[in-house]
């Protein structure tokens, strides 16, 4: 893909994507480094050119890098996307990025500092004016319609949705899970503009035998292979037809950006982001439960039941995940803030969200748990909107402090301390911490 189109991440060789899935084994593509007994790295002749050629000087103490170690000047380099800022890469092909929690801070998410996760290559046909959606399998009317017939066919709404991924969170699980490893920004919630999907379905006809969706979209295996899918995941069909579930064609009042779905993205809220397929470009109903790539194996899979750090757990006996889990995070202030001389004042600012729930309850510690402090938490904008908070704590002298947040769902179920480890590395809603030091 050429380097100007809008979206091309500006970065020629792919190190993250091969150190989060198999690090030792990038070591041996990339550099020619093989793990010794005592885990060190060693790197020989080409290897260690290679790596100091990426640096642009020599590396003194090469012998002493752990294997699996990416060194900093190389990954503090900053790809540029096209209409993205303040984001953190985490690999590039395909193109996955996080949003620090600081920059995360709006109570609507700018479309800049929306987080991207990808599976495969975007399509680089994203003209609105030609994209077409189909509905079929099992359906009374199979359609075909233009975005300009979704426009003015069907109501057009606006919601506030809030989407995280499955994984976010997977960078804290000890021991380590494969995949990205996303660390507390895979996440946001944008302003989205378009008609509800049961509208659609209810113009399609859906038949008695219809039990699941399968969910397509115009993206690309990153192999290049004709016909192999990077994702094709699907709801139960009560999931489906939830009046809150969107297909959008506008993203904060503009056009959705390329690397969030444009020029057509579906919505299903609550559940992890996976399933809100972006480049939409057709819909099926299927009477069997859908078998598409990332629906079978361990994919979006958890354990049946709670299972020690490191446990191995027979895939056949995993459950999907449906509804995401209580959760909060911290904006502001950033952590590791040093307050000015005297000041004992801290304003905290951040959000909270519970999949198919709300929020009832939010709460912070200033004291490592011991005591807790009630938060002004307000009500979602609209369904499946977080929810903002906002507490001004008092600091009772000079020292460090930890600011722990804590919210509690509808339901009563609240944010554990300890991260929840399964083999996959999701749902991880563990308490956001953040650090600030009083002078």
């Amino acid at each position: 893909m050429p380097k100007d189109t809008p979206l091309s991440a500006e970065k020629e060789v792919d190190l993250f994507e091969l150190y989060a899935e198999d690090p030792e084994l990038a070591d041996e593509l990339v550099f020619g480094r093989v793990p010794h007994k005592d885990r060190r790295g060693f790197l020989r002749g080409a290897g260690l050119a290679t790596m100091g050629a990426l640096i642009g000087a020599t590396i003194p103490f090469h012998r002493n890098m752990p294997s699996g170690f990416i060194p900093e000047a190389i990954a503090a380099t900053g790809m540029k996307i096209k209409g993205k800022n303040g984001l953190t890469i985490l690999n590039d092909r395909p193109v996955n990025a996080e949003t620090p929690p600081h920059n995360l801070d709006d109570d609507v998410t700018p479309t800049a500092r929306h987080f991207i996760r990808n599976n495969g290559i975007p399509p680089e046909d994203m003209n609105p004016d030609t994209w077409m959606l189909t509905i079929d399998g099992f359906v009374d009317n199979p359609l075909k319609l233009s975005i300009a017939d979704l426009k003015s066919k069907f109501e057009v709404i606006t919601r506030k949705i809030c989407i995280e991924c499955g994984g976010n969170g997977r960078a804290f699980f000890d021991p380590k899970a494969k995949g990205n490893q996303w660390s507390l920004g895979a996440v946001a919630c944008a302003e989205w503009t378009g008609v509800r999907l049961i509208d659609v379905l209810k113009a399609a006809g859906v038949k008695k035998q219809a039990i699941y969706t399968a969910h397509y979209g115009a993206d690309t295996h990153l192999s290049g292979k004709p016909g192999k899918l990077p994702i094709s995941r699907g709801v139960p069909i009560r999931k489906g037809m939830d009046s809150n579930n969107l297909i959008t064609f506008a993203m904060n009042g503009e056009s959705i950006h390329p690397m969030n779905g444009a020029p057509l993205r579906l919505h299903i809220p609550g559940w992890p982001g996976s399933f809100s397929h972006k480049w939409f470009n057709r819909m099926q109903l299927r009477d069997v439960v859908h078998d598409g790539t990332k629906m079978t194996g361990a994919a979006y899979r958890l354990p049946p039941h709670p299972v020690a750090a490191g446990t191995k757990v027979d895939k056949k006996t995993m459950v999907f995940i449906e509804s995401m889990v209580v959760k909060s995070l911290i904006t502001s202030p950033e952590s590791g803030i040093k307050l000015p001389k005297g000041e004992r004042s801290v304003r905290v600012h951040g959000h909270a969200w519970a999949g198919d729930n709300s929020v009832s309850r939010l709460h912070l510690s200033i004291d490592f748990g011991v005591t807790w402090i009630h938060a002004k938490l307000d009500a979602p904008a609209n369904p499946y909107a977080w929810q903002n908070f906002t507490q001004t704590v008092k600091l009772p002298q000079k020292g460090y402090y930890e600011i722990w947040a804590r919210a509690t769902d509808d339901q009563g179920r609240t944010q554990p301390f300890a991260i929840a480890w399964n083999p996959k590395g999701y749902m991880n809603n563990s308490m956001h911490r953040i650090s600030v030091y009083a002078s």
